[in-house]
C-alpha cells in the first residue's frame, strides 16, 4: 500500500512487528506482577562470562551438603523421591528448621496443624519457617515472589496444579506444567528450591521423564523400614559428584546424621560365626566396612534356590560359578543364600573377595576371624583383580582396629605397607584364599 486510508498521504505507512510471547513468558507475568519484565537474554562469548559466582547455602545437614556435593547451590531446582512413609517430608521439614535463613515450606498434603505437631516433635527451631499450604502453583509463585524466601520446599510436586491446564493433579501434563513454572521461578529468581516427588510400585519416581530431566539434582531416599537406616543416594547431580551418599538413623525426634557408618554396618557379635565376613568398600569418596553374611544348605527341592538382599543376584550366580568352575567347590546342589548386613545396597566390584570367603566359611563350616576384612574384585577365571582407592580401604580397616586385609597382590603397585599397623595379604587367585584361611 502507498497511500494512507486514514490521512491520504503517500508512502507514510510503516511496518511494525509484534512479538509476541511465549506461553511461559506470559504465565510468569502472573506471579511477577506489573514490575516483572524481565530482561531478554542476549548471546554472550563464553569467556566472558564470569566464574566462581555460584553462592552455595551450606546446610547444618554435614550429609546432605556431602550428597549436594557441598551444599544447595542457588537458582537450583532439587528433586528428592523415596517409597512412603520412608521419611522425606521429615527429612525435608527437618532441614526447612536448621537452615538460618528464610524457608517457604510449601505443602499440599498436610495443614498447619499437621506440620506443626511434626515441628514440635523434631524440635530445635534455628530457622525462619512460613507455612503455606496450597496447590495452585500460581498463586504459590505469586506468594514465593513477595516473601523472598532462601529456599522453598515442595511437598509434594504431584499435589500441584496450574491454573492454565485443564487436568487432575498428578497427572503427567500437570506435573510437567508446574516443575517447568518452578524450574523458571528457580533460575529467574536464584532461589533454589526443593521438590518432593512420589514413586511408583516398581521404585521409579512417579511423572514424565521430564521432570527428572528439568531438574538439576535427583535424589533417592531409601532404605528398608525394617531397620532405623536410611539412605540418601545421588542419581542426577550438575553440581557434583553422583557417586555420594548420606547415611541417616530414624530415631522418635527425627532423622539423626550416621558420621561413622561403619560401626553400625559391622556386627555386634563378638562369637565368631561361619558365612560372615567383612568387606571394605567405598560409597563415593566415604570408605566403609560391611558385613557380608552368607549361608549354604542342602537344596531340598530340584533346583536349588538363589537369593541375595542388598547385592546384584547375577552377580551371586557369576560367583558361583566361578567357585564352581574354578575352584571345585559343589555350590549346584546347594541353597544360597546372600544378605549384605544394615539394609543397604551394595554395588561396589570390590565386595566380591568378601562373599567369596563368606560362600566357602558356610559351606565348609569354618569361621573366618572377625578381625580379617577383604576388598577385592573376582574375574571370571577365579583370578583376584586389583580395585581403585585401595589406600583408603586399607586405612579404614586399621582405623577400626582389623589385624589383616586381603587384597590383590595387583594393588600393591605404590602401596606403602609400612604405614599401616594392619597386615596387608596379598593373593592373586581364590584357591590362595582358600590355602589362606581353611587349610
Amino acid at each position: 500500500m502507498g497511500r494512507c486510508n486514514s490521512c491520504g498521504e503517500w508512502n507514510t505507512i510503516e511496518e511494525e512487528v509484534v512479538v509476541r510471547e511465549t506461553g511461559p513468558e506470559e504465565r510468569s507475568r502472573l506471579w511477577k506482577g506489573s514490575s516483572g519484565a524481565a530482561r531478554e537474554p542476549q548471546p554472550v562469548a563464553l569467556p566472558d562470562v564470569k566464574s566462581g559466582t555460584t553462592k552455595r547455602l551450606v546446610t547444618p545437614d554435614l550429609e546432605l551438603n556431602r550428597v549436594l556435593g557441598g551444599g544447595i547451590v542457588s537458582g537450583s531446582l532439587v528433586l528428592i523421591g523415596g517409597q512412603p512413609g520412608i521419611g522425606k517430608s521429615t527429612l525435608m521439614l527437618q532441614l526447612a528448621l536448621q537452615v538460618k535463613a528464610k524457608i517457604l515450606y510449601v505443602s499440599g498434603e498436610e495443614s498447619e496443624e499437621q506440620i506443626k505437631m511434626r515441628a514440635d516433635r523434631l524440635g530445635n527451631y534455628q530457622s525462619d519457617c512460613y507455612l503455606l499450604t496450597e496447590t495452585n502453583s500460581a498463586k504459590i509463585l505469586t506468594h514465593a515472589q513477595s516473601l523472598t524466601p532462601d529456599l522453598v520446599i515442595i511437598d509434594s510436586i504431584q499435589t500441584l496444579s496450574s491454573p492454565h491446564i485443564d487436568s487432575t493433579p498428578g497427572s503427567i501434563s500437570q506435573v510437567r506444567e508446574c516443575a517447568g513454572e518452578l524450574q523458571r521461578f528457580a533460575k529467574e529468581t536464584n532461589i533454589p528450591v526443593f521438590l518432593i516427588g512420589h514413586i511408583t510400585k516398581d521404585g521409579s519416581i512417579a511423572g514424565p521423564k521430564l521432570l527428572e530431566h528439568i531438574v538439576d539434582a535427583v535424589l533417592q531416599f531409601e532404605g528398608d523400614r525394617n531397620y532405623t537406616y536410611r539412605i540418601l543416594r545421588t542419581l542426577k547431580n550438575r553440581f557434583g559428584s553422583t557417586d555420594e551418599l548420606g547415611i541417616y538413623e530414624m530415631q522418635a525426634n527425627g532423622l539423626r546424621e550416621v558420621s561413622n557408618p561403619s560401626e553400625l554396618l559391622l556386627s555386634q557379635t563378638e562369637e565368631e560365626l561361619s558365612g560372615s565376613t567383612v568387606s571394605a568398600t567405598m560409597e563415593g569418596m566415604r570408605p566403609m566396612l560391611i558385613e557380608t553374611q552368607a549361608l549354604v544348605s542342602t537344596a531340598v527341592f530340584g533346583t536349588p534356590q538363589r537369593t541375595a538382599t542388598g547385592f546384584d543376584l547375577r552377580r551371586l550366580s557369576m560367583l558361583l560359578a566361578v567357585l564352581e568352575k574354578r575352584g571345585g567347590f559343589p555350590f549346584a546342589q546347594n541353597d544360597v543364600f546372600l544378605n549384605i548386613a544394615g539394609g543397604i545396597r551394595v554395588d561396589d566390584p570390590a565386595i566380591d573377595l568378601a562373599i567369596v570367603a563368606a560362600l566357602i566359611s558356610s559351606l565348609q563350616d569354618v569361621a573366618v576371624p572377625n578381625d580379617i576384612c577383604f576388598a577385592g574384585e573376582v574375574g571370571l577365571s577365579g583370578e583376584i583383580r586389583s580395585v581403585n582407592r585401595i589406600d583408603q580401604r586399607i586405612q579404614e580397616a586399621d582405623r577400626l582396629g582389623f589385624k589383616q586385609i586381603f587384597i590383590s597382590k595387583y594393588n600393591t603397585k605404590g602401596l606403602e605397607s609400612k604405614r599401616y599397623q594392619i597386615e596387608i595379604k596379598t593373593i592373586a587367585k581364590i584357591e590362595e584364599l582358600y590355602r589362606a584361611l581353611f587349610e
